[in-house]
């Protein structure tokens, strides 16, 4: 592995969605170029977020981000290479195979490089349009890969699902057709500080942006929490700098505003 541990000056964790995206899940030029003068800095640059890292390979693209906590702290990079992964045990990946079978639930399975379903229904095949996704449909796929993040097809059945598997895996709902699941006690903000403790950066400021309630683990764990300007209001309770919204600069008005990239001239 690199280490920038040495001359790194500050870390700055981004959520996505109405973060860095814009409406239209880009990430403003204004945005890109701060990025890239954050960097000139030796100012490091993570994405923090729900997705799998093949679903924003086209950001780390863009932005020259290589630093992720990506699948809710399932699996981090630290400057384009694994630092680790949760991977979830066989055993139990097997039961709730079974338990969802049961239901008639799909099931995905992820990991850094590519997911797969158990089978398809109405609900699987919109929420991946909506990401713009192909689905593949492999039930065994678990059988043959390191699995650390899943997603279960349903509308109602969080209870169900967190009262079978307390204490083997963490289940919260992604949207109102699944659920996301990681191993016990892994969340967004286990993984921000698994990063900084490996990659010994836990004495340079921190420094997060985001904008929903599933930031607010996240805003807990750093130095300094940047609302943005459309965030949700329990968001900027915590905050110590509300920002303008993810499509008004919100991202280059936070930098500014801690001296992270230069002033407007």
């Amino acid at each position: 592995m690199k280490n920038m541990s040495n001359d790194t000056k500050a870390v700055v964790f981004f959520d996505l969605d109405g973060t860095l995206f814009d409406d239209d899940k880009h990430v403003l030029p204004e945005s890109v170029a701060a990025i890239k003068e954050m960097q000139q800095n030796h100012i490091l640059p993570v994405i923090a977020t729900g997705r799998n890292v093949f679903e924003i390979q086209y950001v780390l693209d863009e932005t020259g981000i290589d630093s992720v906590v990506s699948a809710n702290g399932s699996y981090v990079q630290y400057q384009g290479e694994e630092l680790f992964q949760e991977a979830i045990d066989t055993a139990v990946l097997e039961a709730f195979t079974a338990f969802a079978n049961e239901q008639g639930d799909p099931v995905a399975y992820y990991n850094n490089r590519g997911f797969a379903l158990t089978e398809s229904s109405a609900d699987v095949v919109n929420n991946y349009q909506t990401l713009r996704l192909d689905v593949t449909i492999d039930p065994e796929r678990y059988l043959k890969e390191p699995i650390n993040f899943m997603n279960v097809f349903n509308r109602d059945k969080e209870a169900l699902y967190n009262e079978r598997f307390a204490g083997e895996l963490t289940l919260v709902r992604n949207n109102r057709v699944c659920l996301d699941i990681m191993k016990s006690g892994v969340t967004k903000r286990s993984g921000l500080e698994r990063l900084l403790k490996e990659a010994r950066l836990q004495d340079v400021p921190t420094y997060a942006f985001g904008d929903q309630l599933n930031d607010l683990e996240m805003f807990a764990s750093v130095d300094n929490a940047i609302v943005m300007g459309n965030g949700n209001p329990k968001d900027k309770e915590v905050a110590d700098f509300i920002t303008t919204s993810n499509t008004t600069d919100g991202i280059v008005n936070g930098l500014r505003h801690y001296h992270l990239i230069a002033s407007k001239r």
